[in-house]
Formats: structure tokens, C-alpha cells, sequence
């Protein structure tokens, strides 16, 4: 498909917005929400809300799956994935534009999520022989051995702000492992997710792959369901400690990818002109700072403070809020009306608090993006690390900036908060490199880079930043459970 103009969607939008489960379409006993462009505010039609009810019957027919998904061949599982990716790749311009339309980041940015959803997939559906275990000595006459076995039934809860990516992507680790799944898309933007079940419905068996749109009640039912030993979460630090909390009641095992509040350190040695470019695309400014990887916090050392600032506020210009439909675009919008008003408390309450905005910190006056949810990128300076947006995670375009001289307060300014996710770190000496790589509290840190991501490199994060591992072999191998089995050989 060629993407020419930001109306062209409306076509590619799903027919089917119920559940998907059992290998068919099913209304959901839950009713209907509706869903929109939070462009435009246009309403892109109903779709299920699955409710206790839904859930069970899903998780039943999920159950049914199971029985013939473990029983397959790994290499035949492996062809079977195979085959979605290369949907999924036939089809990625088509779904990034869903997403661009329903979760209002721009198509310039979306139309590579489905490719590495794929790119996932392949990666897990090659690993499908390395679910394996180990053999143990015992001495004569005893073989003892371990086997690595699926859970079962697996729910995956996702975020907002990759909907076909998590959705698609997040599959491959526990069909691989020889699990079924439900996956539950975000409820702001679920139609890129209906659509991909539309284009692989009769690849799998039955019950192999399920889909389940709900809010609150929905996916407290599948956290919650005695079937579903296994719970995932993308999503914020409030959502999973409650996932956490009620997962615990029956100990589940839960793989938590949570929040960050992560931090960019300038150090006087580096390439000046690319870590000013860092800072800014450190903060994923294309969808809005609605990334949980985002280094929100720009530490720069005092005595090239001036610079890097100069040339952080010239490389931000690149970035407007336009239609995310619209190729030309280079900033989207908040995917909903709660947490635009969230941002803009914080943009608030950082000016009551004593920081200097240096840009944006606006919505946009163009009246073409009058009725959408559209904020301006903002930069904070003569941020204190005791200011609510210095040690909260916004999810928004807002970027603190922080003077610093020693590197012991540094560090201790950094590692003050509670999350720890991901750092970034700019400097040409590698003695700074090595020790602010270890005395930075986060799981995935950055040298002369930021933001990437690598397939088979595990991604996760340290203190309330989350539980597991995700994006490598680690991930793989959380969706299988280990089998200790001990043979007396008879004499």
C-alpha cells in the first residue's frame, strides 16, 4: 500500500470488533466501547468490551487449544509463526496507518511496528529448539534430566503506545515455548490488534491465538481467572503493582515492564553536537514522550551546560504536532483526554514549583488541530531533583534538565528515584563510561546512544521499573516452567 494522505484509512479500518477466541468471532456479554482518533476526535466505531463472563469462555476455549498446540512438532509451531510474520509483514503499512489513526502517533514512526513484530516472531520461532533442559550426573545406574514445559494458557496485557507491535510482537515468546495466548490490546487504540486477527484467522488451531478487548473488569477477570497461570504487563507502575497484588493470590508467575524515569548524562568529554541530538531524541518527542524508555531527565555538566542547551533548543524545532495520518507529520498526539489533562497538570505544577520553561509547554493554536489531543514538546530548566517532574513519570513530551558538577551528587540525584529502567550515557572517556554504567540503578543503559533497541538483548528494568525480562532469550525461556525427572535404570 502506498501512504499518500492523512483520510486514507478509513477503508483499512476492521469489519470484525468482537472477541476473538476458539479459532472465531464472538459477541462479547460485556456490551460495546466505543474508540476514536484522538486527532481528530472522531469516533472509529464500537468495539467489545469483554466482561467475567467473556473471559471465562475465552479462557476455556484457550484451554481446548492448548491440547493441540503442545502436541505439535516445535518445528512445526516454528512454520506455523512463521507463516504470521510474514502476514504481518505484507500488511505493515495498512496496520501501522490503523495505529497512526487510533492511537495518534505518526504513520512515519508506526509503519516499521508490524516489521518488528514480525522480526519478533522469526526470533522466537528459531529459538523453538532451544526450549530445552540439561542432564544430570547421579552416578551408575540413574539418569537424571530436566525438560522445559509450557504453562498453558497465557494473558498479555499491552500498552498504548505500540499497539500492533506489543500485540503481535508479544506472541512470539510464549507460542514458542509451546503456551497458548490472550492477547489483551490496549482498549484506546484496539483496531490495528482485530485487524491482525483478521488477516491470520486459519493459520492456527483453534484456541492457539485469542483476542480480548476489555477495560477495568475484563482484564481484572484474566489477571484473576484460576486457568491463566501466566500474566504479562506492559504498562504503568500503578497497573502493575495491582496486577502484582492480585496475580499473587494465587502465585502467579507475572513478567512486569513498568514506567521510567530515566536520565541522560552529559559529561564535559563527549561529542557535544550528538549528544544534544540524544537529549532530544532520547525523549521519543515523535509519539509524545509516551514511552516508558524515555530520558526525561537531561543531566548536563555545568561547564558545557550553555552549549548542549543551545543546540538542544535548535534540534527540538524539528518536531510539530501534525495529523499522525499525514506523512509529513513529526510529532502525534496523547491518546486520550485523561492523560493530555495529566501532562498539562505536570507542565502546571512544574512552573508553580520554580522551573524555567524554555519551550513549548503549550497546546498548538493551529486550527486544524483544534479537536485533537495535541500538546506542544516542552523543555524545563533549573529543574531540582526534588521537583515533582524530576521523580515522576509524566508520559509526555515534557523534558526536565538538571545542572550537575560532581559526579557523587550526580549519581545520587539519579539513582533518588524509584524507577530504573533505562540510561543514557555521553562521554568519550571510557573510565566515565564504565563507572556511570555501573553506579546508574537501571537494567538497559546506553553509551554514545539511546533509545535503540536490539533483538536478543533482554529489556528490563531495575526497582519499580519492573519484574523479567523482555526482547531476548530470557523472555523465551519465562514462558516454560522446569521439569525435574529422575530414571533408575533397572539392573
Amino acid at each position: 500500500m502506498s501512504i499518500k494522505h492523512e483520510d486514507n484509512y478509513h477503508h483499512l479500518l476492521p469489519t470484525h470488533r468482537d472477541l476473538y477466541y476458539g479459532g472465531a468471532w464472538h459477541q462479547p456479554q460485556g456490551g460495546y466501547l466505543e474508540t476514536f482518533n484522538p486527532a481528530t476526535g472522531e469516533s472509529l466505531g464500537a468495539c467489545a468490551d469483554g466482561n467475567t463472563s467473556d473471559v471465562d469462555s475465552m479462557v476455556q476455549a484457550a484451554q481446548e487449544g492448548f491440547k493441540t498446540w503442545r502436541k505439535i512438532k516445535p518445528l512445526e509451531r516454528a512454520g506455523l509463526m512463521k507463516k504470521v510474520a510474514t502476514v504481518l509483514r505484507d500488511n505493515a503499512d495498512d496496520l501501522a496507518m490503523i495505529d497512526a489513526a487510533n492511537c495518534g502517533n505518526p504513520i512515519r514512526e508506526m509503519k516499521n511496528d508490524a516489521r518488528v513484530a514480525a522480526a519478533m516472531i522469526d526470533y522466537c520461532a528459531g529459538l523453538v529448539t532451544e526450549v530445552k533442559g540439561e542432564t544430570i550426573p547421579m552416578g551408575p545406574d540413574v539418569v537424571n534430566m530436566t525438560v522445559r514445559e509450557p504453562y498453558g494458557v497465557v494473558g498479555r496485557i499491552v500498552a498504548y503506545n505500540h499497539p500492533i507491535m506489543f500485540t503481535a510482537g508479544k506472541m512470539g515468546p510464549p507460542l514458542a515455548a509451546g503456551n497458548v495466548v490472550i492477547m489483551k490490546p490496549p482498549h484506546q487504540a484496539p483496531l490495528s490488534s482485530y485487524r491482525m486477527m483478521e488477516l491470520i484467522h486459519g493459520i492456527m488451531p483453534p484456541g492457539v491465538i485469542n483476542l480480548l478487548t476489555a477495560d477495568r473488569e475484563g482484564s481484572s477477570a484474566l489477571v484473576t481467572h484460576p486457568k491463566v497461570p501466566r500474566i504479562s504487563l506492559i504498562g504503568s507502575v500503578p497497573t502493575g503493582r495491582a496486577i502484582a497484588k492480585a496475580a499473587a493470590d494465587r502465585l502467579k508467575h507475572v513478567t512486569l515492564e513498568l514506567g521510567g524515569k530515566n536520565a541522560c548524562v552529559i559529561y564535559p568529554d563527549a561529542d557535544l553536537e550528538k549528544a544534544a541530538q540524544a537529549a532530544i531524541d532520547g525523549m521519543n518527542f515523535t509519539w509524545c514522550g509516551q514511552s516508558c524508555g524515555s530520558t526525561s531527565r537531561l543531566f548536563i555538566h555545568s561547564s558545557v551546560y550553555d552549549q548542549v542547551m543551545k543546540m538542544a533548543l535548535k534540534r527540538v524545532e524539528f518536531y510539530r504536532p501534525g495529523l499522525p495520518t499525514d506523512m509529513a507529520t513529526t510529532m502525534g498526539c496523547i491518546v486520550s483526554k485523561p492523560q493530555l489533562d495529566k501532562i498539562m497538570s505536570y507542565i502546571d505544577i512544574a512552573k508553580s514549583e520554580g522551573a524555567t520553561l524554555v519551550f513549548g509547554g503549550s497546546r498548538p493554536s493551529s486550527p486544524e488541530l483544534s479537536r485533537g489531543l495535541f500538546v506542544e514538546p516542552t523543555i524545563f530548566t533549573d529543574v531540582k531533583q526534588s521537583m515533582r517532574i524530576a521523580n515522576e513519570e509524566v508520559f509526555g513530551p515534557v523534558l526536565a534538565v538538571l545542572k550537575w558538577e560532581d559526579e557523587e551528587d550526580l549519581f545520587d540525584q539519579i539513582n533518588s528515584v524509584e524507577y530504573g529502567l533505562t540510561g543514557s550515557i555521553w562521554t568519550t572517556n571510557l573510565a566515565n563510561a564504565h563507572r556511570a554504567a555501573s553506579r546508574i540503578e537501571s537494567g538497559y543503559i546506553w553509551i554514545n546512544s539511546v533509545s535503540s533497541h536490539f533483538l536478543g538483548a533482554s529489556f528490563g528494568g531495575y526497582k519499580q521499573s519492573g519484574i523479567g525480562r523482555e526482547e531476548g532469550a530470557d523472555e523465551l525461556l519465562s514462558f516454560s516452567q522446569v521439569k525435574n525427572i529422575n530414571i533408575t535404570l533397572s539392573t
